[in-house]
């Protein structure tokens, strides 16, 4: 025999309040006394009390989903920095009591718009996180389009307005440029992703910066553009190397851990040590990073603190209109140094 369900009423009863105001603390709808909000989830908890989120949805006519796809990671490639951002979305929805829809990232465009359009017109979601943002992204042009709750972990065109969060990819290689500058390196190359890519176009502008500040003019060999995995990053550190003597860089940026840790093989295989014989930088401090040998200095990104912030301001959007919202958020990244970049290693 089952159960039967714990009513609002008999929460109500053991907390000594109306069952409307039970109602309202529970779905944070009004704000009471202290002594009397912890006096009803005390009551709610002991009781077993569980929401009914079906009837709740009918009738504030939401599904308490949120809609989330992106680019799947290379079967090869383990993606860390995915699973923390994942997990902290998840643990920030489930406290706000929603939950995520994970679907399938097309790599078709009219595919994956077709996607959100039979989420939204089926009921299924109540609002979508993005990620992964590009140029000219087709899916925030369509939600806005649609007027449909959304926020993003990313930046697009200057002339498309919305929510978003975003790291300062800029400044995160601005830092390392500057520090294998510190480490008196002239000849800095960077191992980049093409041109059409947003987010690292974002993080280039740091290292053109960079040596500008310093009245250093980057030759074009010294930019090599590609995938950023590892074959590609070792690739690219062997045509570095096969350079001539008096245009040969001394140093590296790289955009991710794995275009960094390629070139690491390929600097290990002509014999040299990175750091002493080779400055070089990585960016996301994967665990790779942190395992290496020698460690990679790496740039590191608050992604727990985005996953969270995501969610609150996605709560703000639900809750509000969003034209009242800020359109976006810049956090800072940190440089982790280690002995990679690092001339004369610490005694």
């Amino acid at each position: 025999m089952n159960k039967a369900r714990v009513t609002l009423k008999e929460v109500a009863a053991q907390a000594g309040v109306s069952y409307q105001t039970v109602s309202k603390v529970l779905n944070r709808q009004i704000r009471v006394a202290k002594e009397t909000e912890q006096r009803i989830w005390q009551a709610a908890e002991a009781l077993g009390y569980q929401p009914n989120y079906t009837a709740r949805s009918l009738r504030v006519q939401r599904s308490q989903t949120i809609g989330y796809a992106w680019e799947p990671t290379p079967s090869d490639q383990a993606n860390p920095i995915l699973d923390e951002f994942l997990q902290s979305m998840f643990h920030a929805a489930e406290r706000n009591g929603y939950y995520l829809l994970c679907f399938p990232h097309h790599a078709n465009v009219q595919q994956r718009i077709d996607s959100y359009r039979t989420l939204i017109d089926s009921g299924r979601v109540d609002a979508f996180v993005l990620s992964a943002i590009e140029f000219d992204d087709a899916r925030v042009a369509y939600l806005c389009q649609r007027n449909f709750p959304f926020v993003a972990f990313g930046r697009s065109n200057q002339e498309l307005c919305f929510p978003y969060i975003d790291v300062d990819g800029g400044e995160g290689l601005r830092q390392a440029t500057h520090h294998l500058l510190e480490q008196g390196h002239q000849r800095i190359a960077a191992l980049a992703w093409t041109r059409d890519s947003r987010v690292g176009e974002n993080r280039m502008e740091g290292y053109f910066a960079a040596l500008q500040q310093a009245g250093i003019q980057p030759l074009p060999e010294w930019i090599q553009r590609g995938e950023g995995n590892f074959r590609f990053g070792k690739q690219a550190m062997q045509t570095l190397l096969d350079l001539p003597a008096s245009i040969r860089p001394t140093a590296a940026v790289a955009l991710n851990d794995m275009m960094a840790l390629g070139a690491m093989e390929a600097l290990l295989q002509r014999g040299m040590t990175p750091g002493p014989d080779f400055g070089l930088t990585g960016f996301d401090d994967t665990p790779m990073a942190r395992f290496a040998t020698p460690a990679l200095t790496s740039v590191q990104q608050p992604i727990w603190e985005i996953g969270q912030r995501l969610m609150a301001l996605l709560l703000e959007v639900l809750e509000n209109n969003s034209a009242t919202l800020p359109t976006g958020q810049l956090l800072p990244p940190t440089l982790v140094v280690r002995a990679s970049s690092l001339r004369q290693r610490p005694s």
